[in-house]
């Protein structure tokens, strides 16, 4: 009789404690569900904003905005007065919430598309037509040949072409889109106009380049790391059938 009245105590009190443990569980689950849909504020795109837009800049850009708390994104900015000094690191799209990862230091934001300039080297860019960028296939991060055209100054009917340069890196490449329309199988779109090619070099060598290109035509050849090293022989236009 005695362990029976224990018995039933005991069971009572687990009773009363899962009720207890229950209830916290609800309560909090509900406390939690209003946190969620309580409204926060946080900073979201208004217009297309461009890489590189500096905080002081993006007030036309974008606007404070209310919304469920379970829609902040992680990182979602409040305000952007505490940013101010750094750049939007990537072009950002109208309705996205603007995080703190997009606005970085001037100095740590890298073009798309673009490479690291090796150490003691310097960029330099070349405006190129299709023709002389193998297509306009040419892209950041490629190695290239550097060959240049030059007119003898006394005899303007003859001409000659040199590789200079080996194993250039191309660090970036701005290029406009190519044509619309589809292309056969096996081939691609013409590009739709010149490129700007901006190659590493050192400083005697980027000097070299910018003579070419303001005093004869530049073209440029794909390599690789395993391309042998070429003869750097001039070729000119009395010796092409030699």
């Amino acid at each position: 009789m005695k362990s029976r009245l224990i018995g039933g105590i005991a069971a009572l009190v687990l009773a009363i404690i899962g009720t207890v443990v229950l209830m916290n569980y609800v309560s909090n689950a509900d406390r939690r569900a209003q946190a969620s849909l309580d409204s926060v504020d946080v900073v979201v795109v208004e217009k297309p904003v461009p890489a590189g837009t500096t905080v002081q800049e993006l007030g036309s850009y974008v606007r404070l905005r209310s919304i469920p708390g379970v829609a902040k994104a992680d990182g979602a900015l409040t305000a952007i007065d505490a940013a101010s000094g750094k750049v939007t690191s990537v072009a950002l799209e109208p309705g996205e919430q603007l995080l703190g990862s997009r606005l970085v230091d001037p100095s740590e934001r890298v073009t798309p598309g673009a490479v690291a300039v090796p150490d003691g080297m310097q960029e330099v860019t070349v405006l190129l037509p299709p023709e002389s960028v193998v297509g306009g296939t040419v892209r950041a991060g490629d190695l290239v040949g550097l060959f240049v055209t030059l007119t003898d100054p006394a005899n303007q009917q003859i001409a000659s072409t040199q590789l200079v340069f080996d194993k250039v890196l191309v660090t970036a490449v701005q290029q406009a889109p190519a044509a619309a329309g589809t292309a056969s199988e096996g081939t691609s779109a013409v590009p739709g106009g010149s490129s700007f090619v901006t190659l590493a070099r050192t400083s005697t060598d980027a000097a070299k380049v910018i003579l070419s290109a303001r005093t004869g035509n530049i073209w440029l050849t794909k390599q690789s790391v395993s391309t042998p090293q070429s003869i750097k022989a001039a070729v000119s236009t009395s010796g092409i059938f030699q």
